[in-house]
């Protein structure tokens, strides 16, 4: 899958020691959002020391990001895991191609029909014991 956004954040190089073959690892996470009327945001992570120094990802850069989703279970939960392959630069988030000039003009304006307020509950202020995050 590709994704082109802007690089909005990134988060502290991570590394450690395989236990399975005795390698040392390293990765980084980084933010792409991309634009829209409603922007969507995607944490990816780029893994080996190669692919990070290659890639080099700077915050504010637009970039299109090639990327592989995975999922994995720890302790009976599921993870998902989204890990870029390949950066190409200077793309642009794609655009509408412009509208050509009106040769006939608009409609008229059709009327509204007026719609009656539902009987609802009043709004009431959220209470001290919501334990809600949002």
């Amino acid at each position: 899958m590709e994704l082109t956004g802007k690089i909005i954040a990134e988060f502290n190089e991570r590394g450690g020691v395989s236990n399975r073959t005795g390698n040392e690892w390293k990765a980084k996470s980084y933010v792409l959002e991309v634009p829209g009327d409603f922007p969507r945001k995607l944490v990816f992570d780029v893994f080996g020391v190669d692919r990070l120094q290659a890639f080099n990802i700077q915050i504010g850069e637009m970039l299109t990001v090639h990327f592989d989703i995975d999922a994995h279970e720890y302790n009976g939960r599921w993870f998902n895991d989204v890990r870029a392959f390949r950066i190409d630069r200077g793309q642009t988030a794609p655009t509408a191609a412009p509208e050509a000039p009106a040769t006939q003009a608009a409609p008229a304006p059709q009327a509204v029909p007026q719609v009656e307020p539902l009987d609802a509950a009043p709004f009431e202020a959220p209470s001290s014991t919501d334990d809600l995050p949002f």
